[in-house]
């Protein structure tokens, strides 16, 4: 039973669990972001955090417990200075773990790592954007048609009612012409 343990196992005996632990904090603080499975992600972001707790420290101490666990003296550098200042006034939760589905090979749960400060930045899939422009291009043409149209016609109408009342006139002038000739003939 897994009662009062401190971390997970991993499948690994502990000299692996660390050896890996540790590659992974590096890989993670040089990079920003790495991908590995969902329970390695929660052990990890332990170790991380830890990390940065120490670089937001600052002292002689806290800089050789870091490069103790670490490992390598150009990211405990990057990890004192860069890091430090990024997130000196954040009183925790430097990472983020985004889920990213299974594996599709083992079916492993996927998650990413990231530093909570670096920006996401996701790719619109080519079918997503040509839908997205079909979309938009049927609201416009249904705005179009939905929206109502000035109507010149009205203009018209005038001009009509001004042709009309000329052909009143001239069929009433001939009218009154023909009758006066009838008048005459007769």
């Amino acid at each position: 039973m897994r009662h009062r343990k401190r971390s997970r196992r991993l499948t690994t005996t502990s000299e692996h669990r660390l050896a890996l632990m540790r590659n992974q904090v590096r890989d993670l603080l040089t990079h920003g972001r790495i991908v590995t499975t969902l329970p390695k992600a929660k052990e990890l972001r332990r170790y991380a955090e830890r990390m940065i707790t120490l670089a937001k420290k600052g002292d002689l101490a806290s800089r050789r417990r870091a490069l103790a666990f670490i490992q390598d003296k150009v990211v405990v550098r990057k990890l004192f200075t860069e890091l430090r200042e990024k997130y000196l006034d954040r009183p925790g939760g430097y990472t983020r773990i985004v889920k990213l589905g299974e594996r599709r090979g083992d079916g492993a749960f996927l998650a990413m790592v990231e530093l909570v400060e670096e920006k996401l930045t996701f790719k619109k899939s080519k079918k997503i954007s040509e839908r997205l422009k079909k979309i938009n291009e049927f609201i416009e043409k249904k705005k179009k048609e939905l929206q109502p149209q000035p109507e010149p016609a009205e203009a018209k109408p005038a001009e009509n009612q001004a042709e009309v009342e000329e052909e009143r006139v001239q069929a009433t002038e001939e009218a009154s012409s023909s009758q006066g000739t009838q008048e005459v003939n007769t």
